[in-house]
């Protein structure tokens, strides 16, 4: 009996039914539409999805970085480690305690997120101070040390450098020494390997998964490409117009994925066994402009198997549909329309 109660999972991250929307000349913009997720302590999760899903806007909410106007977080509950952020207001000391220190994020892109006139040795002693009591030298070397941990060469240089003076692939793994420099214990990677060759994706994502190993932390990771993450995630949130749409266990999601916009993704993927004359499949369309939402299915436009069924009903909500928590959103589910042969 005690073993069963310890396999039992700790979540440290609960999201439940968040909203939050922009409000434009065009009407209210809709970036995500209460959704629920959860992490659990030393857990890797993939949140997946198209640009504009709401994939960064739902991480961004959890720090409280969505700029107000015109973003507003509507409703919904963040419970970190059991206290809800979203009653605190985003310049409040709980807030600023939690952002950075105990929840890091790094972010889609380097070069914008770090300041090209300052040193990266200023940027990082700036922020191991903000949330530890220690003199200018005491962070100095912290920082140092910090990007010896992301196998920066020549640390003790690299610290005078400035962000323009680093290849995209050396500004990832500053940003990931910001997060190791305050041992977070939750990492948020928000398109990590954007705008990098495949071969520095693929060393900045083993050096992030070793960074996350050796710290024991528990890790987010935001993406478009559903490859990507099927090595590293141990569970997958599916997202589409705002909305989850599917969620599982990676081995789920990919050996029977449910929702038709997951099975499109997985079609779309390049294959190393493929055969050579084999083309990729593209979800044909556009994604939709989240203004002004239709109350049905927001993939129907989209969707290989969709019916006039679809479009007389609301838009689905997740059902189960399997035994380990596999859930989807398709008024489908049980027809035989809806198959990933």
């Amino acid at each position: 009996m005690i073993n069963e109660i310890n396999s039992i999972p700790e979540v440290i991250l609960d999201i439940k039914n968040l909203r939050v929307s922009f409000f434009t000349s065009k009407g209210e913009v809709k970036a995500v539409d209460d959704i629920s997720y959860h992490v659990n302590k030393k857990e890797v999760i993939a949140i997946v999805g198209e640009s504009g899903c709401g994939k960064s806007v739902s991480q961004m909410s959890i720090l409280q970085l969505i700029q107000s106007p015109p973003g507003k977080i509507l409703g919904g509950e963040i419970y970190w480690q059991g206290d809800n952020l979203l009653k605190y207001t985003s310049n409040s000391k709980q807030i600023r305690a939690v952002r950075g220190a105990q929840i890091s994020m790094i972010f889609q892109e380097p070069m914008t997120a770090l300041n090209p006139v300052m040193t990266i040795g200023a940027q990082l002693t700036e922020v191991i101070r903000t949330h530890k009591k220690m003199s200018r030298k005491e962070a100095w070397e912290i920082g140092v040390e910090a990007l010896r941990k992301v196998e920066i060469p020549d640390p003790e240089k690299k610290m005078k450098a400035y962000s323009f003076e680093l290849s995209g692939g050396m500004r990832q793994r500053v940003m990931i020494a910001m997060a190791v420099a305050c041992n977070s214990q939750l990492i948020i990677a928000d398109e990590p390997t954007t705008a990098l060759d495949v071969t520095t994706q693929s060393q900045v994502m083993e050096l992030l998964m070793s960074v996350v190993k050796s710290m024991e932390t528990s890790m987010i990771l935001v993406t478009h490409n559903l490859g990507l993450v099927t090595r590293y995630a141990k569970r997958i949130y599916v997202m589409y117009a705002g909305k989850i749409v599917e969620s599982g266990s990676t081995e789920d999601i990919l050996t029977n994925p449910k929702h038709p916009y997951t099975i499109g993704l997985l079609k779309s993927v390049p294959k190393v066994d493929a055969n050579r004359e084999e083309k990729l499949v593209p979800i044909k369309g556009a994604p939709l402009v989240p203004v002004n939402l239709p109350s049905y299915c927001r993939y129907y436009s989209r969707c290989d198997f969709a019916n006039e069924r679809c479009k007389a009903m609301d838009n689905p909500v997740l059902r189960q549909v399997g035994e380990n928590d596999h859930f989807a959103a398709c008024h489908n589910l049980n027809q035989e329309e809806v198959s990933n042969e």
